[in-house]
C-alpha cells in the first residue's frame, strides 16, 4: 500500500511542500505573500517559480529522489518549510513511497489498553537504537511508546521543542525510512506508537517564514515564544493540520500528542483539527489526540479529544511524595490530599478555581462528568524531571517504598498511565535540558533558565546556581541518557518485577473494563492519605487506597460507607496483600498503596 492512499501529507492542495504527481513528475510549492520572486535552486540550476493565486508560488519538473533543493526567495536561500528531509541548509526531495512495510494489517489499539512510555529519541540513540529497544519496552507491559518531538531542529541534539521544520524528521537521529521502521517494529510488537508535535511556535533558529509570509504570524496575541501564529489564515491552518494527518497517515503512527495548546489560543482550530483527522481515519483503525492544556478545557475531552495531560495528578504526588510546595507546586500545597482525591474522583483538581500559581485567576471547567480515561497520569516526564535545575527523578527525592506506594496508584487507578523512560528499573540518570546553539543564543538559553529556578527556593542560592548543568555541552546531553537495567542487580530486578506485576493486573483486571468506568467517590484518610473506588464496565468494585504519611488506623467504623460496604467482600486481588479480603480493619501502613477488586453481581 502506498503512502499516496493512506491522506498522506502534503497534500495537492497544500500551499506549501513537494509531492509526486500521478504523472511522475514533482511539484513543488510555496506560499510566500510577501516575495516579488521565488526561485527553486535544484540540480545545479535556479528555476524560476509561477506566481499562482494568494501569494503561492510553484512549478513541476522531473526529478529524482534524494535530489537536494531550496528555494531562493527576493534573493534570500530558504528551506521548504514541509521538507520531508532537510540536510543542513538544503531540503532533499523524498519518495514517501519507498519503506515498505511489514505490518499492514495493523490498525493499532483501543484506548483503554494505552500505558504510555515517554522517551526521547536522541538519548534512546535515534530511530535504529530505538527499535533496538522495543522488545524490553514491549516485554515490560507498555502498549505505547510515545516520542518527544522530532521535526527537524538546527544542530545535533535539542529537546525537539526549538523545532523548525516540522515535517522534517531529525536527520541526526536517522532517515524517514528508519522512522518507518522503528515503528513498523512496534506495531509488530503489539506498540502503538505516539508523536508529540509542537503547533505553538517555531525555534528560535531556522524558521524562515516571517521573511516571506509574514501573515503567518500575528501581532495581536503573543506567547511565551513570541508573536502568535495566525491560525485565522487558512493556508496557516492547513499547514499544520496536513503535518498531523501527514504523521498519522505516511509514518503510521497511531496518535499524537499536542504540546502546550493552551499558547495557540484558537478552540475553533483545534475542533477542526480533531475533525479533519477523524474523518480521515478508515474504520477500524485506532488514532488517539491528546492534549498538553493548562487551562484544563473540560468541553475539549467530550469529543473532539482522547484525553489531557493531568498535571493536577502529578502535582499532589510530588508534594506528598517530597514535601516541595514552592514554584508550580504553590497551587497544591494547602491541601494536597484533598487535591488528589478530587482527581481520582473527578479528573482535574482546578475546575474553575482561583489558582495561585495563575496569580489567583480562574482555571479550568467542570470535569467530574468525564470517563476517568480522559486523564493521563504521570508521575515523571520530561517536564517534571527535566525542568528541575539538576534533572533529579523521583527516585533520588523520595524513599523508594513511598515511590512504589504511588506507583502502585498510578498504575491501577482507572487513569491512563504514562511512564518515563529508564523510570521502570530505577534509573538514577537525570533527564536534563540540552541544547546545540550558537554561543550567543546558548548564553540566552543558560540566563534564561537560571531566571526560571529562582521561582524554586532550594535552588535560588547562587552558590548552588554556580554549578548548574550548562544546557549547551554535549556532556549533558551524554548525562541525560537513561542507560539500562543491570539484571544482576537485586535492586534494578526489584523495580522491574514491581512495574511488570502492576501492568499485568492492570491489562488483566481493568484494562478491558474501562470504557464506561465510572467514579463511584473518593475521601482523605489522613495528611497523605487518600482512598478512591470505581465501578468498572464488567460491574466489578475497584477500590485503591494510598498512604504516603505514618501508618494510620483502618478502623471500619470510621470509614465512608461506600469504602466500608465494599471491604467486607472477598478481594479479586490486592496489592501488596497476597490474597484474601480486603482490609476492614487494623492499620494502613506507612508508605503503602492497597488495592482490591470485588466482582460484579
Amino acid at each position: 500500500m502506498k503512502a499516496s492512499d493512506l491522506h498522506a501529507g502534503p497534500a495537492p492542495h497544500q500551499p506549501f511542500g513537494t509531492y509526486h504527481l500521478a504523472d511522475g513528475r514533482y511539484a513543488f510549492r510555496i506560499w510566500a505573500p510577501d516575495a516579488h520572486e521565488a526561485l527553486l535552486e535544484l540540480g545545479g540550476e535556479k528555476l524560476s517559480m509561477q506566481a499562482q493565486e494568494d501569494g503561492v508560488f510553484g512549478i513541476e519538473l522531473n526529478t529524482e529522489p534524494h535530489t537536494p533543493y531550496r528555494y531562493i526567495i527576493d534573493g534570500a536561500a530558504v528551506p521548504d518549510p514541509a521538507a520531508r528531509v532537510q540536510r543542513a541548509e538544503w531540503s532533499v526531495v523524498e519518495d514517501p513511497d519507498a519503506y515498505f512495510w511489514r505490518h499492514e494489517d495493523w490498525h493499532g489499539r483501543p484506548w483503554r489498553e494505552t500505558v504510555l512510555y515517554e522517551l526521547h529519541v536522541g538519548a534512546m540513540g535515534g530511530f535504529d537504537g530505538l527499535r533496538q529497544a522495543l522488545p524490553a519496552i514491549a516485554d515490560l507491559g507498555v502498549t505505547a511508546i510515545e516520542l518527544m518531538p522530532v521535526a527537524s531542529f538546527p544542530g545535533q541534539r535539542n529537546w525537539g521543542y526549538d523545532g523548525a521544520l516540522p515535517y522534517a524528521p531529525q536527520d541526526s537521529y536517522g532517515t524517514p525510512s528508519a522512522l518507518k521502521e522503528m515503528i513498523d517494529t512496534a506495531h509488530g510488537l503489539g506498540l502503538q506508537v505516539f508523536l508529540d508535535v509542537v503547533y505553538n511556535h517555531f525555534g528560535p533558529v531556522g524558521n524562515w517564514l516571517p521573511h516571506y509570509a509574514s501573515e503567518f504570524f500575528t501581532r495581536d496575541a503573543h506567547t511565551p515564544w513570541g508573536a502568535a501564529i495566525n491560525f485565522e489564515n487558512p493556508k496557516v491552518s492547513e499547514y499544520f493540520i496536513q503535518n498531523a494527518l501527514y504523521w498519522l497517515h505516511e509514518f503510521r503512527f497511531d496518535g499524537l500528542r499536542l504540546d502546550a495548546v493552551h499558547t495557540i489560543g484558537n478552540l475553533h482550530w483545534l475542533h477542526e483539527l480533531a475533525a479533519r483527522v477523524h474523518a480521515s481515519v478508515p474504520p477500524g483503525r485506532h488514532v488517539h489526540l491528546v492534549l498538553e492544556n493548562e487551562r484544563n478545557e473540560a468541553s475539549l475531552l467530550e469529543s473532539c479529544y482522547e484525553a489531557q495531560w493531568n498535571d493536577d495528578f502529578h502535582h499532589c504526588l510530588h508534594i506528598m511524595l517530597t514535601g516541595e510546595e514552592d514554584g508550580f507546586f504553590v497551587s497544591y500545597s494547602d491541601d494536597p490530599a484533598r487535591h488528589l482525591a478530587r482527581v481520582l474522583k473527578e479528573g482535574f483538581a482546578y475546575q474553575g478555581e482561583a489558582s495561585r500559581l495563575h496569580k489567583d485567576e480562574a482555571r479550568g471547567e467542570p470535569s467530574g462528568h468525564l470517563p476517568p480515561t480522559r486523564f493521563v497520569s504521570f508521575l515523571q516526564n520530561h517536564d517534571q524531571v527535566g525542568n528541575r535545575p539538576f534533572g533529579e527523578r523521583l527516585i533520588a527525592l523520595t524513599e523508594p517504598a513511598r515511590l512504589k506506594a504511588a506507583v502502585a496508584l498510578q498504575l491501577l487507578c482507572p487513569q491512563i498511565p504514562l511512564l518515563f523512560m529508564g523510570e521502570e528499573w530505577g534509573s538514577k540518570q537525570p533527564f536534563l535540558f540540552f541544547t546545540d546553539h550558537d554561543e550567543d543564543l546558548a548564553q540566552i538559553v543558560r540566563d534564561g533558565r537560571k531566571r526560571e529556578f529562582s521561582l524554586f527556593t532550594a535552588h535560588a542560592d547562587p552558590e548552588r546556581a554556580a554549578h548548574l548543568p550548562d544546557p549547551n555541552a554535549e556532556q549533558t546531553f551524554l548525562d541525560s541518557r537513561p542507560g539500562t537495567p543491570d539484571i544482576a542487580r537485586e535492586e534494578d530486578r526489584d523495580w522491574l518485577a514491581h512495574y511488570r506485576t502492576l501492568l499485568a493486573l492492570r491489562a488483566r483486571d481493568i484494562a478491558p473494563f474501562l470504557d464506561e468506568a465510572k467514579a463511584i467517590d473518593s475521601c482523605v484518610l489522613g495528611p497523605k492519605a487518600v482512598a478512591a473506588q470505581w465501578r468498572l464496565d464488567n460491574g466489578a468494585l475497584l477500590t485503591l487506597a494510598l498512604n504516603l504519611g505514618e501508618a494510620l488506623s483502618w478502623d471500619s467504623a470510621a470509614l465512608p460507607g461506600w469504602l466500608r460496604g465494599g471491604s467486607a467482600a472477598p478481594a479479586h486481588f490486592a496489592v501488596p496483600l497476597a490474597a484474601g479480603s480486603a482490609p476492614t480493619s487494623g492499620t494502613l501502613p506507612a508508605d503503602s498503596c492497597i488495592a482490591w477488586l470485588i466482582a460484579g453481581n
